[in-house]
């Protein structure tokens, strides 16, 4: 199944689990695992066309085993395409990997995906045994692996970092005839250009700073891909940034802000980053800042403005959990992400007839 629009809009989670900033009060996990599956059938209800969900291994995220919650997901939605966001293939078994999404495929009936990456965290290289230092040349070799996997059934492969295959069936086979990967980058050239030349679409992360400065390594993706022999249609550009709706800006930026915060000091204070404030916070907001956050008019120029000073791009996904919000309150952003904002970027970039598609009001 493809979208019928020319942009896609999701929401991406890594089921954060963060105390309540009037109160204090941290959800079960039990009962955040329930909220998030609900969001996810919000989402699904309200026409978005993905939803992601990310891989960590660390207390504050319930994230991870992905395919487990996508799978759960698959058997509560119809027509949403559920996607890792990432799923750290360094630090995983390809063959693992690749039967976990063939067989969320098949539940799903064709509607899942695999965005790809190293990951932003170190925790998964000692917790599975791994050395942080060999992480690129895990993650070549073991993309090289799942790409040969979803090509064909019986397998003949070897490597440094796993025993190697001898003609051995992969099963199941997804749903899809292709299983979709995507590659997730940072900010490093050399994973733009690895996508570009592998033609694999791309994913770019975009947590802080403006769009624009990235804007350089999508022109480095497309020009590898297109040395590569690639067409511009396989050379699809994703957008994974901070976003979140509400009635008007004001709202959207109280109600996110405490939830930001908290995440990001606590994780600059393993990274030695100083606390963030909400002088950065209202800054990212702002016209040329990465956050996505605020009103459904004000959201959807930003979006297509972040497309246009990227060139067009094809996927803009919401990097909602870091907002200690009530459920309700989080569900209320994803119902205006899909019938306010979505209906606004349809019809600006809808291609011939997409218009009688569009997802309707309320």
């Amino acid at each position: 199944m493809t979208s019928a629009h020319t942009l896609e809009i999701g929401i991406d989670s890594f089921a954060a689990i963060l105390p309540d900033p009037a109160t204090g009060r941290v959800p079960s996990p039990t009962e955040r695992l329930a909220n998030l599956l609900e969001e996810v059938g919000e989402a699904d209800r309200v026409g978005l066309d993905v939803f992601g969900i990310g891989e960590h291994h660390r207390p504050e995220f319930l994230d991870s085993a992905p395919a487990i919650l996508l799978a759960a997901a698959a058997a509560r939605t119809q027509t949403i395409r559920l996607t890792s966001a990432v799923t750290v293939l360094s630090a995983a078994d390809p063959v693992r990997v690749f039967q976990e999404f063939a067989t969320l495929d098949l539940i799903a009936q064709g509607r899942a995906e695999l965005v790809v990456g190293r990951g932003s965290f170190n925790e998964a290289y000692p917790l599975f045994g791994l050395q942080r230092e060999d992480y690129d040349a895990l993650f070549a070799e073991k993309l090289e692996l799942l790409l040969k996997l979803r090509e064909s059934t019986h397998v003949h492969w070897s490597g440094r970092y796993r025993p190697a295959l001898t003609g051995q069936g992969i099963y199941p086979r997804p749903h899809q005839p292709v299983l979709p990967v995507w590659l997730g980058v940072g900010g490093t050239p050399q994973s733009f250009a690895r996508a570009g030349t592998l033609g694999l679409p791309l994913m770019v992360a975009i947590i802080g700073g403006e769009f624009r400065r990235f804007r350089p390594l999508v022109d480095l993706y497309r020009e590898a891909g297109r040395r590569a022999g690639h067409g511009p249609g396989q050379l699809r550009v994703g957008v994974h940034a901070i976003g979140f709706v509400g009635a008007t800006d004001e709202e959207a930026r109280d109600a996110f802000f405490p939830g930001w915060q908290h995440m990001f000091t606590e994780i600059g204070r393993e990274r030695g980053w100083p606390p963030a404030t909400r002088a950065q916070f209202d800054a990212m907001c702002g016209p040329t800042g990465a956050f996505l956050i605020g009103g459904p008019r004000s959201v959807a120029g930003k979006m297509l403005a972040a497309s246009a000073v990227l060139g067009g791009v094809s996927r803009i996904t919401f990097q909602m959990s870091s907002a200690s919000l009530a459920h309700e309150a989080m569900k209320r952003s994803i119902e205006l992400l899909g019938t306010e904002v979505a209906p606004l970027v349809r019809r600006a970039t809808a291609s011939p007839g997409a218009q009688a598609r569009e997802t309707p009001h309320g």
